[in-house]
């Protein structure tokens, strides 16, 4: 049961992540305003004259004031209109409509893959510590991390599919509905984003756990002799699901880059593929609605581990 100054709390953070997600989008309008370029002379030719190039560049828009078309766009964006494609006159919105669900579901198979396997590491490297298997797993998840997605993704390209040719070397959106269909269109997409964000996971997950396990109560359980894998289930956790949640929600924001770099590499349909055409054509309208997605999911991924830290502080839940 909620208090009024848990309510307060929220309502707090909820604006603040409003606030920041209006300030996010002004920032993403003016930086893809200034990338190189002009679309007009793109869709018109390097052959175009001066005027030709000048009478679409009206007819687009884009002679319009930049603090004019910031607030056309932002407008256009609260009754959910991004506006239209400057390449091919079809609107934002049906191209992402097109490409988001490809994407959402390479991000929740990715995460129902990940998350299970980062706790189970991290949970478990935190009640072993010290040991060998806590050195192990520590060191692996070390030298993971310091591997790019690009270099994995590559890796795998030349293992899987040209040396071994078990997979496919461009990943598309699964045509069947069975496990099988499933599992050949993600398996390489998957093993890449799943391998730096079960090693940054574990780590913050580990870390967390063993805060925990330092704590009084925790001591004191120990001291009447309650087992470790008890101390772990009913002390230790129930009080870290805050830094927990805050660790798995960082973990996957890494999720919301690294879907850009397999995108683009397995050529996979999802709206960061979408995103990475849009800068090569200088289609702004797209550009923008892209990374403000991706800006959106980042904010919501924090702001939903700040709410459950809040939910699981007991000290906020008694005050």
């Amino acid at each position: 049961m909620m208090n009024a100054g848990m309510s307060r709390l929220l309502l707090t953070r909820l604006a603040t992540a409003a606030g920041t997600l209006l300030f996010v989008a002004a920032a993403v309008f003016v930086t893809t305003t200034m990338l190189p370029g002009d679309v007009a002379q793109e869709i018109l030719g390097q052959s175009a004259t001066p005027e030709a190039v000048a009478a679409l560049r009206h007819g687009l828009g884009l002679d319009r004031p930049p603090v004019e078309r910031f607030l056309s766009w932002l407008g256009g964006l609260l009754v959910g209109d991004p506006g239209l494609s400057l390449v091919n006159g079809v609107p934002v919105a049906t191209l992402i409509g097109g490409r988001l669900s490809n994407s959402l579901l390479l991000a929740a198979v990715t995460a129902a893959v990940s998350v299970p396997l980062a706790l189970l590491l991290g949970v478990s490297s935190a009640m072993l510590r010290g040991s060998i298997y806590d050195r192990v797993v520590g060191t692996a998840t070390i030298f993971v991390v310091s591997v790019p997605e690009f270099l994995v993704a590559s890796l795998a390209v030349l293992v899987f599919a040209v040396k071994l040719r078990w997979l496919p070397a461009l990943a598309q959106a699964p045509q069947g509905h069975g496990l099988l269909d499933l599992m050949r269109s993600f398996a390489m997409p998957i093993v890449t984003l799943t391998f730096v964000i079960v090693a940054q996971m574990a780590r913050m997950t580990r870390a967390a756990v063993i805060d925990t396990l330092a704590a009084p109560y925790v001591e004191m359980a120990r001291l009447k002799g309650a087992g470790p894998i008890r101390i772990v289930l009913t002390h230790a956790l129930p009080n870290a699901i805050g830094p927990i949640a805050n660790a798995v929600a960082l973990s996957l924001s890494f999720l919301l880059g690294g879907v850009i770099i397999v995108e683009t590499i397995f050529n996979y349909p999802g709206i960061a593929k979408l995103m990475v055409d849009g800068v090569a054509t200088r289609d702004l309208p797209v550009v923008q609605a892209c990374a403000l997605i991706f800006c959106a999911g980042y904010l919501l991924l924090v702001m939903l581990a700040d709410i459950a830290a809040i939910l699981s502080n007991p000290r906020l839940r008694h005050r």
